[in-house]
């Protein structure tokens, strides 16, 4: 019964709800919402495993000290919930009209960029993101500011490629067009 109701409210707090910012009476449907790859997640991690540590440690040490442990574990544990939960928060869509990127935790940000302003498209794959599987992505655009510039940590960065590059060889924005 707890444990449902703990899943429940992290899955409400973890939700952006993309639904919400699609132009569904123009037809606009989603292609792939792509979340962050689980690499995303190791920095929250460590830090969690500190304030572990820092917790266990604080057993084993006078009480005068044991204290500033707890207090700065305690300060490591709600630092990491908030980077995890950042990430979680944190998606980039690709629909048939569109890409965009939705984060913030507290406050919400939509950065949004049609198809056709799309110029390039640059995946960059580190040594262990290949051998991990993710990689970058990097837009650019005609605009010179925009706000959809960097998507760090894709997961299977060359099928989101190919994804988008289908995307917009099929709305007819670039080359002869392709049937089904």
């Amino acid at each position: 019964m707890v444990l449902s109701f703990v899943s429940g409210v992290v899955t409400r707090m973890g939700d952006p709800r993309i639904g919400k910012h699609l132009l569904r009476e123009e037809g606009e449907v989603v292609v792939d919402e792509v979340t962050h790859h689980w690499f995303a997640y190791v920095r929250p991690a460590l830090e969690t495993g500190l304030a572990l540590v820092l917790l266990v440690g604080s057993w084993f040490v006078d009480v005068h000290v044991a204290w500033a442990l707890i207090v700065v574990a305690v300060v490591f544990l709600v630092r990491a919930g908030w980077m995890a939960l950042g990430v979680v928060r944190d998606r980039f869509v690709i629909t048939n009209m569109r890409v965009f990127r939705v984060h913030g935790v507290l406050s919400q940000s939509l950065a949004t960029m049609p198809l056709s302003r799309i110029l390039d498209i640059s995946v960059q794959k580190p040594l262990h993101g290949r051998l991990l599987g993710f990689g970058h992505f990097c837009f650019e655009s005609a605009a010179q500011e925009q706000g959809l510039r960097d998507i760090r940590y894709v997961g299977r960065p060359d099928d989101r490629d190919l994804a988008i590059q289908r995307v917009v060889q099929r709305a007819g924005l670039r080359g002869p067009r392709v049937p089904n």
